[in-house]
């Protein structure tokens, strides 16, 4: 009797320290699973990533990529307000996780490359929402990597957006994603030496202070807009890349003039190819106007340097904006409402007031701007705000910019007329 007693205690013994060895050699994953019943006929393999798709009563995982510049655990005001606002949405739904990642803007690994490739290969590690410029925001939703979003919210039917804001989430008729920060051309001056900014074309004459900006630059965005501002289209009847010849002339005889008054001096404008050499020499006191983006004069704040819209040839506001949208870039349908739900949180205009003036981008909504800007910056924005108009599509251009250099450069260098110089340029765009 105790021989069998003392075979039925092994027995047990043995049972026991079995079973605690097994359990801590499964890894949590394999534990969440075991617990999640199987669909007929599926296999483990089948299964999505544990942090991919939730399991029943389990937490719902939100991925967004973001570039450097908003990295919500940075040491700063605006990655603190954003990461306060990311906990926030997470403490109003507590069964939704959200994980960031930080992506470079361009170049291999940057947000672009990273959605081509995860698209491809490994779509369930795109993310649910992505904050993309104007430009990687085209490019991605003409390669299909992005979805629309016309069915999936209203917040654009809101009349709370600048036009440009709303142009900038809009392409091909189809909204593309929610706009949370914008960027304009302004005309930045040392008030120290200019009581009041050149208004129109004129104004800069009469001023008589140097006037710079990226000329040599393969990105014309001061000529593009003051064409433009002038009434020139962009593209023709048949949506091709087009140049007026009558309002590009009318842009480059107002650079002529301001040569030859020495408000654009040839050897200088001719070496600043970029908006931080312009601005470096603004700021060095080579010149006492520049033209540069709104993120620039805002993240450079100083008591010697003013803001106001750039000079037209009317003298009445009007200048190019670009900017940033959130778009949705997961396949995942069961995360789809939520992933909305966090993009309306974070285009919400009293977070964007404190956010986009943490960050120092120009605000996408008229009430988060009368929410944040000081009285002496208030109207100076509304009026860029209110007069900003899209930036044309990266492959119109595309198109422009090498004409338009050629033009501007001609005329500082004394190599054309204005009429000559724009006529080639017209006339680049047609030639076979």
């Amino acid at each position: 009797m105790d021989s069998l007693r003392r075979l039925c205690i092994s027995i047990l013994l043995l049972a026991l320290l079995t079973a605690t060895g097994c359990a801590n050699q499964i890894p949590p994953t394999a534990s969440l699973l075991s617990n999640t019943p199987l669909p007929p006929q599926a296999t483990l393999e089948a299964l999505p990533p544990a942090d991919a798709s939730p399991t029943p009563g389990g937490p719902l995982k939100l991925r967004l990529w973001l570039p450097p510049q908003f990295n919500p655990a940075s040491d700063s005001a605006a990655g603190r307000l954003l990461q306060y606002r990311l906990d926030e949405f997470h403490r109003r739904n507590s069964n939704i996780l959200i994980e960031t990642r930080i992506k470079a803007v361009s170049g291999p690994g940057g947000l672009l490359d990273s959605l081509t490739a995860a698209s491809a290969a490994a779509p369930q590690a795109l993310p649910d929402l992505v904050a993309l410029p104007r430009d990687l925001l085209e490019t991605a939703a003409l390669k299909g990597l992005l979805l629309p979003l016309d069915n999936l919210t209203d917040a654009l039917d809101d009349p709370d957006w600048y036009n440009y804001a709303s142009d900038l989430a809009r392409l091909q008729k189809n909204i593309y994603g929610l706009p949370f920060a914008g960027d304009a051309l302004v005309q930045v001056y040392h008030p120290g030496e200019i009581a009041h900014p050149p208004a129109d074309f004129q104004s800069v004459l009469d001023v008589g202070q140097p006037l710079v900006f990226p000329a040599a630059g393969e990105q014309p965005y001061l000529t593009l807009a003051l064409y433009a501002g002038s009434g020139g289209g962009f593209t023709d009847d048949q949506s091709r890349p087009f140049l007026s010849p009558l309002e590009l002339t009318q842009v480059l005889t107002f650079y002529l003039s301001a040569k030859q008054a020495g408000v654009m001096p040839a050897e200088l404008l001719s070496q600043i190819q970029s908006d931080q050499q312009a601005w470096e020499a603004f700021t060095s006191n080579q010149s006492g106007l520049a033209v540069t983006w709104t993120s620039r004069f805002l993240g450079n704040r100083s008591p010697d340097i003013a803001l106001s819209p750039i000079p037209t040839r009317d003298g009445k506001p009007f200048t190019l904006a670009i900017g940033w949208v959130w778009a949705l870039a997961g396949r995942d349908e069961q995360k789809r409402a939520s992933t909305i739900k966090l993009a309306e949180f974070l285009t919400d205009s009293q977070f964007l007031a404190s956010w986009t003036h943490a960050v120092g981008y120009l605000p996408t909504r008229p009430t988060a701007l009368r929410q944040t800007a000081d009285a002496s910056l208030q109207e100076t924005l509304q009026a860029i705000a209110l007069s900003a108009r899209l930036l044309p599509s990266t492959d119109i251009l595309s198109s422009l910019e090498n004409p338009l250099e050629q033009a501007v450069l001609a005329i500082l260098k004394g190599q054309s007329d204005p009429l000559l110089a724009a006529q080639a340029a017209a006339a680049s765009l047609t030639s076979p």
